[in-house]
């Protein structure tokens, strides 16, 4: 399974049900797990760690070394799950040990060509990259979130599961969990309903979200103030949680 024209390490470990194409290189550290397609012409280098039934596509950079002037040879790693569609000319890099020392995307993600996703970055599991969106380092993408085409991301931004962001937006502080954002700085603009509706949630739960939006953005409450009325209703109302949980860890502060 792996072509005769591919240049593949002594050092690699390559799953016996994998598919490495033609002319692509895998490197010293870069494990590939079973069912994992390969295309012609992807370059992976290591310490990089892929699942099962990864698609990647001709072109792609995956596992390089991150782009940080600090960076200095340390053995940092990427690490990529299971059924991921990886797009025409991706770049991923590995992390730095100035943070986790780790890259890492979860399972079922769907990444569409010239996305690159910087060292450090978390992405959790079925999102969507519309091609060309770039992640700076370090940040923090959660469940079903999309990201439209050429979005650009800024370091340590944290974007919420199920989130929104319109095409060509600039993202430079956090979207919290179900929000809607658009523009450049990227702005709040409503919840994702659409979203929530395809995957499976109710009318009564798609209104407390709505609601809660309301709390955060409608009723000129401090976010310490609207973050305790939220915590309030989440014991009624779970599917309030996610955006709890991202409004409590936002660092770098959120779009509002």
């Amino acid at each position: 399974m792996i072509d005769e024209r591919a240049v593949v390490s002594p050092d690699a470990e390559v799953h016996d049900e994998a598919y490495v194409g033609p002319y692509s290189v895998i490197g010293e550290g870069v494990k590939i797990g079973r069912g994992t397609r390969v295309e012609a012409h992807v370059v992976i280098k290591g310490p990089t760690t892929i699942g099962e039934d990864n698609r990647i596509f001709q072109f792609a950079s995956i596992g390089d070394d991150p782009q940080d002037k600090k960076y200095a040879g340390e053995p940092t790693r990427l690490v990529i799950g299971n059924r991921n569609t990886i797009r025409e000319y991706v770049t991923i890099n590995r992390g730095t040990v100035q943070d986790r020392g780790e890259t890492r995307i979860g399972d079922d993600n769907w990444i569409m060509a010239y996305v690159h996703i910087a060292h450090d970055c978390v992405i959790g599991n079925s999102t969507i990259f519309a091609n060309a969106a770039t992640l700076a380092g370090h940040v923090h993408v959660g469940d079903h979130a999309i990201l439209g085409g050429f979005v650009g991301v800024h370091q340590f931004c944290r974007i919420g599961a199920h989130a929104f962001v319109s095409a060509h937006s600039y993202v430079s502080m956090d979207v919290p969990a179900y929000v809607t954002a658009a523009g450049r700085p990227a702005e709040p603009r409503g919840i994702n309903a659409e979203g929530l509706k395809r995957h499976g949630f109710s009318a009564a739960q798609i209104r407390n979200i709505r609601e809660a939006y309301r709390v955060l953005y409608r009723q000129g409450l401090k976010l310490e103030d609207a973050i305790a009325t939220l915590a309030d209703r989440v014991a009624e109302q779970p599917e309030l949680e996610p955006l709890l949980e991202s409004l409590r860890s936002s660092s770098r502060g959120v779009a509002r």
